[in-house]
């Protein structure tokens, strides 16, 4: 049985940068991310402008800083469930996943 890879505390930081990075880009209803690590996996959430959290996605670490698995919160079960991005992997670039899962959860605050 082999170890499950755990993200170094540098992939950790850079994925955190990346996030941001593309929020700040992209994501303008987003006035900030929560990045929480717990072994393998790091959840992400997005803090909107007037104070609400939004659970948006779970990444988990396959050995390098620039691909992660991709899991969607459902918001009806408070789960997360393995998604697929548009290019039809369930694994990729960390801001592929953080525009999949934007798209999907902050359609509804575009007003």
């Amino acid at each position: 049985m082999s170890a499950v890879p755990t993200p170094s505390e540098h992939a950790r930081l850079q994925l955190e940068l990346y996030l941001n990075m593309r929020a700040k880009a992209a994501w303008p209803q987003l006035a900030g991310l929560r990045v929480r690590h717990r072994g393998q996996y790091a959840y992400v959430d997005g803090e909107l402008a007037y104070g609400q959290s939004v659970k948006l996605m779970r990444l988990r670490y396959h050995g390098t800083a620039s691909r992660w698995g991709f899991a969607l919160h459902d918001p009806a079960s408070d789960r997360y469930q393995d998604a697929l991005l548009p290019t039809g992997s369930g694994s990729g670039t960390p801001e592929d996943a953080l525009d999949t899962a934007c798209h999907l959860h902050l359609t509804a605050f575009d007003s």
